[in-house]
This record gives C-alpha cells, structure tokens and sequence, in this order.
C-alpha cells in the first residue's frame, strides 16, 4: 500500500484494495445513492480495512459541495428538539449528508454567533429553529446562497422556505379548551423575559384570547425569570401562580417542562390535580404521557418537521425546486387527566 509523505492512506489505495475505480470510491463517499449496494458494501470494507480518512476539504473545493447541512436548535437535550433532528437526519443520511448541530440555548446573539461560524465552513444548507432573528443574523441566512429552512414557528415573512405551526393558533386553542371545560381563572407560566420568541407568542396568544372569552377576569402571567427552563421553576411558577393569584384553577405552561414541575410541585403539596387546579402544557414531551395524571398539552410534529424540512434542504440543493416553500403542519390537543 502506498502513502503520501503525511504517511495517510490514499483514495487510490482505496481503489486498489476494492478492485474498482477511484471514481467510483469518490462516487460512494459523496453520492451512496448512485452506487450499487454491492459496489458500496465492498468500498465501505476496504475504507475500514485500510483506515482511510477522506480528504473532505479538498473534495469540497472541487465540487463546490460540502455534503453537510447546518442545524440550530435551541437545546438538543429537549426531546422536542431531539426528534427534529433525528427526523432531518434521517432524510440527509440516505442521501449522504452530515449535519453540523449548534445549540443556541434560546440566546438570539449565541444564534448568530453560531451561524456565522457555520457559514464559515460553506455547509450546502441550513436549518434553524425560529423566525425571529437579529438583524446580522437575519442579514447572514438571506446571503447565504444556500437554501435556509426556518422552523417551529410561523411568519409571513420567511428568509427562505419555512416548516412549522402557528404557536399563537396553539395557545388559542389550549384556551378555548379550558374555557369549555368550565375553568374560569386560567394563568399563563412561562419564561417570558429571555429570547424564545416562540413563548412570546404564546403568551401573546394567551392574553388576546383571555380578554376574548373572559371579559372583565385580569390576565394573569407569571414568568420564571432568572430560573430559565426547568422542571425546578415550573414547580417555583406553581408557587408564584398561587401566591400572586390564589384564585388560579388553570396554569397554562409555555412547555412541558414548566407542566412537570408544576405538577410535581401540587402533588408535593397535596393539591389534587384536575379537581382543585388543572395544569397544560405545550410539545407534548414523552415523559408528559406517562406522567400521573398524563399531561395534557399541545401536541406538535416534532418528527415531521425534521423530515419535511430535510426534504425542502434536498429538493432545493439538488435543483429540482428553485421557488421556496412554506409548510404549515399544524398542531393537536392532545386532552389527558391533567385538566
């Protein structure tokens, strides 16, 4: 076997031990679909067997692809988030495909910081969670000369092509619901003073829809502050809501997150959960389901916007779509026990 003076295994090398073409190993590192399963299979053993590490830089520049796609979420520990991505890669993987994962921690300046990084390493497409951005951010995605994919929110003003939902429909329809199940003092917990623009809505939604159906009753909002996002400040919100609005039969969550903790904290407390106070939540997390008793919530399609935006990313790299695309994949209520 030959080496280069950096003492690595070739692309040639590669080739030889195969018994194929050096085309036809580049065309299974880049392209797996274009290759028979067979000839893929033989040019996957001999890269592992001779411990070839492909030259992706230098492959870039010559074809003006990196294969990879840039993907921001704001944390990659929430399940929600977890599932997008796991829907996103499985569509990029089959088609060779890598994904670049930031995380923005609900931070619009870390965003952009990340986006700029990316940019920098010329991924063939990006995806971010959200549509509100800082103007440099904003400034970045719509000249990137890539496709950009904004999702898990709404606007009529997308950069480029858009997967998501309405999260002020959501809310709207969590309060619609309460109302018919006969609560009459609802409170809407959320962190309310960060970034998540997606909470803004939310309680936007809340306060508009409240006025609506609850003419003369206060709007009620408590906010978790400094304590961010976790089930620690749903149970501190819970606190709040009591104390500030002893009155409260429903506390409206901005996620699941604030629900649990919310309804741990009655359970701890003896407050009987739906009968003396209902809880909701929004993202419809895993753990909700098997909470006792099961959260009710905002069910979203994590999954499918993850799929349907890798679509959008393929469709639109490949050429075979030129115009960009907004998909609006709505919401359910998903009613359990919990109100």
């Amino acid at each position: 076997m030959t080496r280069r003076s950096t003492n690595s295994v070739t692309l040639h090398d590669v080739a030889a031990h195969a018994g194929v073409s050096p085309q036809t190993v580049s065309r299974a590192i880049r392209m797996p679909n274009l290759v028979s399963e067979s000839t893929l299979a033989v040019v996957r053993t001999s890269i592992a067997e001779t411990g070839y590490v492909p030259n992706l830089a230098a492959s870039n520049l010559a074809s003006n692809r990196s294969m990879t796609v840039a993907a921001l979420v704001p944390a990659v520990s929430y399940s929600v988030f977890a599932e997008t991505i796991h829907g996103l890669d499985a569509v990029l993987a089959s088609k060779g495909y890598h994904l670049f994962i930031g995380s923005t921690d609900y931070d619009a300046d870390r965003e952009e910081e990340l986006i700029r990084a990316f940019l920098g390493r010329r991924p063939d497409g990006i995806i971010v969670v959200g549509t509100e951005h800082t103007p440099a951010a904003r400034a970045m995605l719509a000249g990137a000369k890539v496709p950009v994919v904004e999702t898990w929110s709404w606007t009529d003003e997308p950069i480029d092509s858009l997967v998501g939902f309405s999260n002020r429909e959501a809310i709207t329809a969590v309060v619609d619901y309460v109302h018919s199940r006969g609560y009459r003092h609802p409170t809407f917990a959320g962190w309310l003073t960060g970034s998540d623009s997606r909470a803004l809505d939310r309680r936007l939604a809340f306060e508009q829809r409240t006025r609506e159906l609850y003419p003369g009753e206060p709007i009620r909002v408590v906010d978790s502050g400094a304590d961010g996002i976790s089930i620690a400040a749903g149970r501190a919100l819970l606190d709040r809501a009591l104390r500030e609005h002893p009155e409260t039969d429903v506390l409206l969550c901005a996620s699941d997150i604030f629900a649990t903790g919310a309804l741990l904290e009655a359970q701890s407390r003896g407050i009987a959960v739906p009968d003396r106070l209902a809880i909701c939540g929004f993202g419809d997390f895993e753990l909700s389901r098997h909470l006792s008793p099961a959260l009710t919530t905002v069910s979203t399609p994590n999954l499918e916007i993850g799929r349907r935006a890798g679509e959008l990313l393929l469709s639109r790299m490949h050429g075979e779509t030129a115009e960009p695309t907004s998909l609006d994949l709505g919401f359910s209520l998903a009613a359990r026990d919990s109100a």
